[in-house]
């Protein structure tokens, strides 16, 4: 008499078996979202620095904003922008190795990135909003993405 169950292969029969898996549905979403949120953070690092270079260089593209609260001259606003966006490059490359300090730092440049648009929304209006989504669309991706047995935010 057999087992109920001798038919089902528990172990490994072949040379290499077992050694690779299949990703999961859940992995595959992951790394998918983890690549999309490294080419976000990358693009809207690369927007932010010429957006810096228009700044720094005194652009005619930007509005002349009176009495403005958050009110800095062009240059400053300029120099702020470049070195966020040269961050959020940095950043994007790290996230392109799935690393868990990207993804921290990653959230945090994005952050930033939507913080400074914001202030400086008065000077360029459209391009700010365009920016604050694509930083808000980073974000969420980088925190979506968990993988098993995470217990921390980024980890």
């Amino acid at each position: 008499m057999t087992a109920p169950h001798a038919h089902h292969n528990t172990g490994p029969t072949g040379p290499g078996a077992g050694t690779t898996r299949e990703p999961t549905t859940k992995q595959l979403w992951a790394t998918g979202l983890t690549a999309f949120a490294a080419v976000m953070l990358l693009l809207t690092g690369v927007l932010d620095i010429f957006r810096g270079i228009m700044g720094i260089a005194r652009d005619d593209v930007f509005l002349a904003t009176r009495s403005y609260v958050f009110q800095f001259s062009l240059t400053g606003w300029g120099w702020v922008h470049l070195v966020l966006g040269a961050v959020a490059v940095i950043v994007g490359l790290g996230l392109m190795k799935v690393s868990t300090w990207a993804r921290a730092a990653g959230v945090v440049i994005a952050a930033l990135i939507i913080i400074a648009n914001f202030l400086s929304l008065p000077y360029y209006p459209v391009w700010s909003i365009v920016m604050i989504a694509l930083a808000a669309f980073t974000i969420w991706a980088l925190c979506v993405v968990r993988k098993e047995g995470d217990r921390g935010l980024f980890d």
